[in-house]
């Protein structure tokens, strides 16, 4: 069987390098649900421990890790407000990284993603609560979500920056932290991606977020960017 090292991340707590012989050095989480897999990673074990390969050209918050992104507002025990969860994949290792202890509120407007998202990913990890509704509109869910710790934004819908203000306002604790995927196609074609970059993080400047790290993502993810900050 090849080598296998695991090194824990410099400074990212519940996030780990896993070293293949003949591969290199990949991005992984402990898996939360051992044996089971979400969208066809890889599953390793090693010291009776089951390691998930997290891939950054299917996942922005790994993509982001793996430019130099070196401190998130995602760390073990905290609660997570996760906009735009899809199918579950990245949201997944969310959960991974908050463990039993924490907490990811899955916000999808999509059916077919909800529905995907529920049975294959949410009905396996108890700290993963699904819930069909439209972003835009935070107040619609304010029943289900308690205050967070952090909010991370993934939507393919103008006005991204404004979305996760708005949630941010409602949910999320004082100094509580944000990470928002901008994707500039969805937010203006006639634009160009660095000009978008820059608007939207002048609108969470406007909404009283402090910016703390601005990183493109390409190779992994074309005209992209991850904006961690704080409120």
């Amino acid at each position: 069987m090849a080598s296998v090292r695991v090194e824990a991340h410099e400074k990212i707590q519940g996030v780990y390098w896993v070293t293949l012989e003949h591969e290199g050095k990949r991005l992984a989480t402990v898996n939360l649900t051992p044996g089971r897999a979400v969208y066809g990673e890889r599953l390793l074990t090693r010291k009776n421990v089951e390691y998930r390969l997290w891939d950054p050209y299917r996942s922005k918050l790994a993509a982001a890790i793996v430019k130099g992104v070196d401190a998130i507002p995602i760390k073990p025990h905290v609660k997570v407000l996760y906009l735009g969860a899809a199918s579950g994949t990245t949201a997944s290792h969310v959960s991974d990284i908050v463990e039993h202890g924490g907490l990811v509120y899955c916000v999808e407007f999509a059916p077919r993603a909800m529905r995907e998202l529920v049975d294959n990913v949410c009905a396996h990890r108890l700290n993963m609560h699904p819930i069909s509704a439209d972003a835009r509109f935070p107040e619609r869910y304010k029943a289900m979500v308690q205050r967070v710790d952090a909010i991370y934004c993934d939507i393919a819908q103008p006005e991204q920056a404004k979305v996760l203000a708005d949630n941010a306002e409602t949910y999320l604790k004082p100094r509580g932290g944000i990470m928002l995927a901008i994707k500039a196609r969805s937010v203006d074609v006639t634009k160009t991606p660095s000009s978008v970059f820059k608007s939207e993080v002048e609108v969470l400047k406007q909404r009283e977020i402090e910016i703390q790290k601005v990183v493109r993502l390409e190779p992994y993810e074309k005209d992209h960017a991850m904006v961690i900050g704080a409120y």
